[in-house]
């Protein structure tokens, strides 16, 4: 281990700061790591907890069945599962059917990319003639190529945002909870 080597001790002269970056500094970025994974699920499950039937025939359209039973478990997951991600409860279960949920919707996004579907010809009409809506940039970027570069870069965002979700549900599903969770208050470790 890095903590152990003579570099780690009189190299670099931070040996002091090693106690605060394990004890204190590494549970508080942890933690705060748990929020950044744990509250987009809250934010993105609201709308399900709302209507836990809505993603019905979403699901069966990706060959979830049946669609009433995956649509509320599907918001139970994103909108508890987050809170429980972010509180550190039950964390290494929680985070990991999440990862899998986030999996996904990774493969959706790659395998379902948006194309044209958002930018219709009576939109560009719409905007073509009502410029004061776009800023010039805007307008280069929707009007000259038909909205084609627009919708290459929300395609990537959403591969980008489900890539790193995914991998924050496993790297806290592989690592739990850590030092500030109830986790670790109630079984002294982290789970």
């Amino acid at each position: 281990m890095v903590e152990n080597s003579s570099h780690a001790r009189h190299g670099l002269g931070l040996h002091s700061a090693a106690g605060f970056h394990e004890n204190t500094a590494q549970a508080l970025f942890w933690a705060a790591f748990r929020l950044v994974i744990g509250a987009p699920l809250i934010v993105s499950g609201w709308s399900k907890i709302v209507d836990p039937l809505a993603q019905s025939r979403f699901l069966e359209g990706i060959g979830l069945y049946p669609g009433w039973l995956f649509s509320p478990l599907l918001a139970v997951l994103q909108f508890y599962g987050g809170m429980m991600i972010c509180v550190g409860f039950l964390t290494r279960p929680i985070a990991f059917a999440n990862a899998v949920m986030l999996v996904i919707t990774l493969w959706f996004h790659l395998a379902h990319p948006y194309g044209l579907a958002f930018v219709t010809d009576d939109g560009l009409s719409f905007l073509a003639t009502a410029t004061h809506y776009l800023t010039p940039e805007g307008q280069q970027r929707l009007l000259l190529d038909g909205g084609r570069a627009f919708l290459g870069e929300v395609q990537e965002k959403a591969v980008y945002n489900s890539m790193f979700w995914s991998a924050g549900a496993m790297l806290i599903a592989a690592f739990g909870a850590g030092s500030f969770s109830v986790d670790r208050l109630l079984t002294l470790r982290a789970f």
